[in-house]
C-alpha cells in the first residue's frame, strides 16, 4: 500500500492511497459513473488485497469518484463487449474474485456511498462492515433486470443486514431506495450531508484504527463467522446461477433494452 503521501492510480480504474493507518479505496471512473470493466474489478481486488496483508492499515474506507458510488457493471463491455461470449459462461471463475478479496479483508471496511450503489456497486456496499450514506445516495440491486441473479452479497448479506422479506422484495423487484429509505431499513447505519461523508467515514475508520489492530481483526471475523455464512460456498452457487442464466434470451434481451435505452420484453426462456 503507498505511503501516506503517495496515490496509486490506474488510470480511468481504482485509486489507493493512505491516511494514517486508514487505506481510502476510490472507484475512479466518473465518466462511467464508476461502472466496473474487467481492468477495473483486476484493481479493485489488488486494492483489496493489499489492504488486507499491509500491517500498516488499520481501517478500509472505499467510495467512488463523484457522482456515484458505482453504477454496478460496464454493460458495454462486461455484458455486451467482444470479450463478454468468451468469458461467459465458461472461463468465469467460481467466484467473483474482487467480491472474495473484500469480503475476506480482514481489516474492518467501511462504505462511504456518494451517489447511486446499484447493480455491483450494490455488492460492493454490502461487502463492507459499515455502510455511511450521503444524502445523495441510491441502492438497487438490478440484476433482475439484466435477467440475472445478484452476486454473492445480495445472497451473502442483504438478508442477514435488512432481513429476508424486504431482502426478497429488493432482489425481485430491482427497485431503487434513496438514502432515506436505507437507513429505515436497516441497509445503512447513517446519512449525512454529502459534503460531510469522507469527513464522517474517515473519522469513523481512525477512531477504530486507533485501537489494538489484532483484537480488531479477531472481532470482525467473529462477526462475519456468526453473522453470515461462508462466503465462497454462496458465491460459487451465485456464479453457477450466472453461468447458466446469460445462456438465455432474458439476459440477453435485458442487456439490448438497456443498451437501446427501452422497456424490455421478457419470454421466460
Amino acid at each position: 500500500m503507498a505511503s501516506t503521501a503517495d496515490s496509486t492510480k490506474g488510470a480511468d480504474g481504482v485509486t489507493s492511497r493512505m491516511d494514517g493507518h486508514v487505506a481510502v479505496i476510490t472507484l475512479d471512473r466518473p465518466h462511467r459513473r464508476n461502472a466496473l470493466n474487467y481492468r477495473a474489478y483486476d484493481q479493485l481486488e489488488a486494492a483489496f488485497r493489499a489492504a488486507s496483508e499491509d500491517p500498516q492499515v488499520r481501517s478500509v474506507v472505499v467510495t467512488g469518484a463523484d457522482p456515484a458510488f458505482c453504477s454496478g457493471d460496464d454493460v458495454g463491455e462486461i455484458m455486451a463487449g467482444p470479450k463478454a461470449v468468451s468469458a461467459a459462461p465458461a472461463a468465469r471463475p467460481t467466484v467473483t474474485p474482487a467480491a472474495i478479496a473484500a469480503l475476506e479483508c480482514a481489516k474492518p471496511v467501511i462504505a462511504a456511498v456518494n451517489g447511486a450503489a446499484v447493480g455491483w456497486g450494490m455488492e460492493l456496499a454490502l461487502f463492507a462492515d459499515i455502510r455511511i450514506a450521503s444524502e445523495k445516495a441510491k441502492f438497487a440491486e438490478l440484476f433482475v433486470k439484466r435477467g440475472l441473479p445478484c452476486d454473492v452479497g445480495g445472497f451473502y448479506r442483504l438478508p442477514a443486514i435488512v432481513g429476508p422479506a424486504k431482502a426478497a422484495e429488493l432482489l425481485f423487484t430491482g427497485d431503487v431506495i434513496d438514502a432515506a429509505e436505507a437507513l429505515r431499513i436497516g441497509l445503512v447505519s447513517e446519512v449525512v450531508a454529502h459534503a460531510e461523508l469522507m469527513p464522517r467515514a474517515m473519522a469513523l475508520a481512525a477512531r477504530i484504527a486507533a485501537n489494538p489492530p489484532l483484537a480488531v481483526q479477531r472481532l470482525k471475523a467473529g462477526l462475519n463467522m456468526t453473522a453470515y455464512g461462508d462466503p465462497r460456498e454462496i458465491g460459487a452457487w451465485a456464479m453457477g446461477a450466472i453461468r447458466e442464466l446469460m445462456r438465455t434470451e432474458d439476459h440477453r434481451e435485458g442487456v439490448a433494452s438497456f443498451l437501446e435505452k427501452r422497456p424490455p420484453v421478457f419470454k421466460g426462456r
